[in-house]
């Protein structure tokens, strides 16, 4: 029999582990133990397997193993492995020794981990309960994560399936966490599809500036395809920060920057005072967010806003106007998702995004289904922006912009609404062809959008009104004079039957009652 680990028991074994912080927090609560036991885990195997490695090559020699180790992608220092953690599992204080463990590690990798763990307490009375019933859950977890299932050598199981764990676990803690899903969780399929309406090329530096646990820019290097790529983002929460870092380690992008930061007031992806350029800008920001930093936007040393600031209230234009700034001049390409008020709301709004229409910079507005998030059931739209459109860029004589109504392609779910693979075939197909697609797409001059008020809401262009069948009046008129008359025979015969059996005239009085009623019903 096979020793190779399949990804449906790793992934089983990696949510049944769960069970231990079920009713003690919520999933957005607890999401981070485990994953970051997941994380401690997976290294320790991995640096297990290559020690045993080296030492059937070296023997006893540690030393020499030790040096040889040090080459390898991270260093797992003396006594913080998973396995060291394990066999002191009874201890009264193993949530401090995990967390001197997690320190260790960071300690010795600081390049790739520095303050990763550092949101993480598995010492935490307020989280994890007191002494006793704490100690108890993290022995559990050690347990949970000691099984067979979960034993993720390289020689048994793939980096890819690591990955993918990671992933479906985020995933499964984003259906849990409700509303707070959106500050870690794109589903997988929107993922996917902005990041194929984006495009990224081998070579390309891809950015996310709202970056969460960073899904979206894995799906971005999915496509591109091999390791000719490299990724940036930045994201406001510390936590998810984390669970980011942890994310590009376990997919092999070890080399990722990415950066705890506020994208909109202190951005650190930055070169010599001016925002670093991208090939490609993809991003799922926060939905209108409040308190965004308006009042500081007039004085923003990048000079993102200078289109217009957007309402302090509504973020949206400004992660737009950062994306489209950060985005290389006449080459970048930008995908992000919005709620639809960016297209019709009016004021600053509708002022910057004429302002984007007019500088012919807008390629593409995506409408999809509704409840396809977690965290809110409104329908979505993405837009596309192509700084090649530009005076002086490769498709600067391209003076249109595509409208695609995709909002009824989904397959339905009990609590969410989800993308297939023919839906996202079915709207990639029509952005590259750029063709009316009756009552699904159509292709609107500047000229068209501009007699709509540069107003992109998509029922404006893509006519998807169904006509009704219509009703001949005087046919179904006709059809009630004969039921009528059919009626009043049926009624005639049965009074005759019933008058023969009841000499009194009580089925007389009960019949006529119920072709009275009948009667009415048949009218009505």
């Amino acid at each position: 029999m096979s020793d190779q680990i399949q990804q449906k028991d790793i992934n089983n074994a990696a949510w049944a582990a769960c069970d231990t912080f079920r009713g003690v927090m919520d999933a957005a609560g607890y999401k981070d133990y485990i994953l970051v036991m997941l994380f401690l885990k997976y290294i320790s195997d991995v640096w297990k397997d290559h020690y045993e490695e080296y030492q059937e090559r070296y023997g006893d020699n540690d030393e020499r193993i030790r040096r040889r180790l040090k080459n390898e992608r991270f260093v797992l220092p003396e006594g913080s492995s998973f396995y060291d953690l394990y066999e002191r599992r009874s201890e009264a204080n193993v949530g401090e020794l995990i967390n001197i463990a997690l320190e260790a590690i960071e300690t010795e990798n600081k390049e790739k981990l520095e303050d990763v763990f550092r949101n993480i307490d598995f010492n935490s009375e307020a989280n994890l309960g007191k002494t006793r019933d704490r100690n108890r859950r993290l022995k559990m977890l050690l347990e949970d994560f000691n099984k067979p299932e979960l034993n993720m050598s390289p020689s048994r199981v793939s980096e890819d399936v690591i990955g993918n764990t990671y992933i479906y676990l985020i995933e499964r803690f984003a259906s849990d966490a409700g509303k707070k899903a959106g500050e870690f969780y794109t589903p997988h399929k929107v993922s996917e599809l902005v990041a194929r309406l984006c495009a990224p090329e081998p070579g390309a530096r891809i950015c996310d500036p709202a970056c969460g646990s960073a899904g979206l820019l894995i799906e971005a290097a999915r496509l591109v395809g091999g390791k000719d790529y490299s990724l940036y983002g930045m994201e406001v929460n510390g936590s998810t920060w984390a669970l980011a870092r942890m994310n590009m380690f376990l997919h092999g992008a070890d080399s990722a920057r990415i950066e705890w930061c506020n994208t909109l007031t202190s951005p650190t992806l930055v070169e010599n005072n001016q925002l670093i350029k991208f090939d490609n800008v993809v991003a799922n920001p926060p939905f209108s967010l409040d308190k965004w930093g308006a009042e500081d936007a007039d004085a923003d040393p990048y000079n993102r806003f200078w289109r217009g600031v957007p309402p302090k209230s509504k973020g949206d234009y400004a992660f737009i106007s950062h994306m489209i700034e950060a985005a290389l001049e006449k080459e970048g390409r930008v995908a992000v998702v919005a709620p639809h008020g960016v297209l019709f709301r009016g004021a600053a709004e509708g002022r910057i995004r004429q302002q984007l229409i007019e500088e012919n910079l807008l390629d593409a507005v995506i409408g999809l289904p509704g409840n396809l998030f977690p965290t809110t059931s409104i329908p979505v739209a993405i837009l596309v922006f192509d700084r090649s459109r530009e005076q002086g860029g490769v498709n600067r004589h391209r003076k249109d912009v595509l409208f695609v109504d995709a909002s009824r392609e989904y397959q339905a779910g009990k609590n969410q609404n989800t993308l297939l693979d023919e839906h996202l075939e079915k709207i990639t197909a029509a952005y590259e062809k750029r063709e009316d697609v009756d009552k699904y797409a159509h292709l609107a001059t500047l000229e068209e959008i501009a007699e709509n008020d540069f107003n992109l809401n998509i029922p404006r262009y893509v006519d998807t009104f169904e006509e009704e069948e219509e009703i001949d009046i005087d046919a179904v008129g006709r059809e009630i004079d004969q039921l009528e008359k059919e009626l009043s025979v049926v009624r005639g015969a049965m009074g005759k039957l019933l008058k023969g059996i009841d000499r009194e005239g009580g089925l007389d009085r009960l019949f006529q009652s119920w072709t009275d009623e009948g009667d009415a019903r048949i009218k009505t």
